[in-house]
């Protein structure tokens, strides 16, 4: 495999196990001619693992903008370069963002190596509705303002998806079970692909009840997620069929009525029998 000069390589590397990692994210790492890394010590180790002497640069939230110029410049002299984060898909809540939209002004091709991500590894052995989903990333450090960024998503039907850390992880069950209820379903998927991986789920309430109860859990990399909120069967029935069913109810049976304007209107006949047991 040959890679082209001036290109920068967004390379996923694994959130845990060390085999996660793909061919071709070896060889671009083995080719380029320097790696940006969130943490070069950290990524060392992996570097190491797989007998890869490619010199390193740190570009992590700090420096980021400092050092595009930088950058830029040795990506526009023809060199290749390779963004790794701490672990997993770069720019998934790390660092790497301006990088790239600057990459993108100038002209600069961006290539994707795909690879692990902490977000859709956990999403997929939720055992949650993965059709729609929203990614949060971290919440807010004080409880007042994590609060605040729940209160907008407790209605939110789709699967809703937060990294968290293990000092925050109590007081941010909490603050869910006071936002969304004590009885929401939900997943805590901790240490994912590692040795003491953890995929566990209950409702609000007894999560937080069993992770208080359970030091291990709040330890190590943390993704919750939360089931997305149930439609409302009133707003989700049309102005016109709930009007409709409610003439109906006046002369029939609920069963019936709801059955003859789900006929008519085309709405799910439970949904019009729930309406009508509601304004009973």
């Amino acid at each position: 495999m040959t890679i082209q000069a001036g290109v920068l390589y967004i390379v996923a590397t694994p959130i845990g196990n060390l085999g996660d990692i793909s061919t071709r994210a070896l060889e671009i790492l083995r080719q380029v001619s320097r790696i940006a890394a969130e943490d070069t010590r950290h990524s060392a180790a992996l570097l190491r693992h797989y007998a890869i002497d490619t010199p390193m640069l740190s570009l992590h939230e700090h420096n980021e903008r400092h050092k595009l110029e930088e950058l830029l410049g040795r990506l526009q002299g023809g060199e290749q370069l390779a963004l790794i984060s701490d672990a997993g898909t770069p720019l998934i809540s790390d660092p790497g963002y301006h990088l790239v939209q600057r990459c993108h002004q100038a002209g600069i091709k961006v290539v994707p190596i795909p690879g692990p991500s902490a977000l859709i590894t956990a999403l997929c052995a939720s055992g949650l509705p993965t059709d729609r989903f929203s990614f949060e990333g971290f919440l807010p450090n004080r409880s007042a303002a994590r609060s605040a960024r729940l209160e907008p998503l407790k209605d939110d039907p789709r699967t809703l998806v937060f990294y968290e850390s293990p000092h925050r992880i109590l007081d941010s069950l909490q603050d869910m079970v006071a936002v969304f209820g004590p009885e929401r379903s939900a997943v805590l998927a901790r240490e994912l692909t590692k040795t003491f991986e953890t995929i566990h789920q209950d409702s609000l309430a007894a999560l937080s009840e069993w992770v208080a109860a359970d030091a291990n859990q709040q330890k190590g990399e943390i993704v919750l997620l939360i089931k997305g909120a149930e439609p409302d069967p009133e707003q989700a029935l049309s102005p016109e069929a709930r009007r409709l069913a409610a003439i109906l109810a006046e002369e029939l049976p609920l069963k019936q009525a709801a059955a003859l304007a789900a006929r008519i209107s085309g709405e799910k006949k439970n949904a019009l029998y729930q309406f009508l047991l509601e304004q009973k």
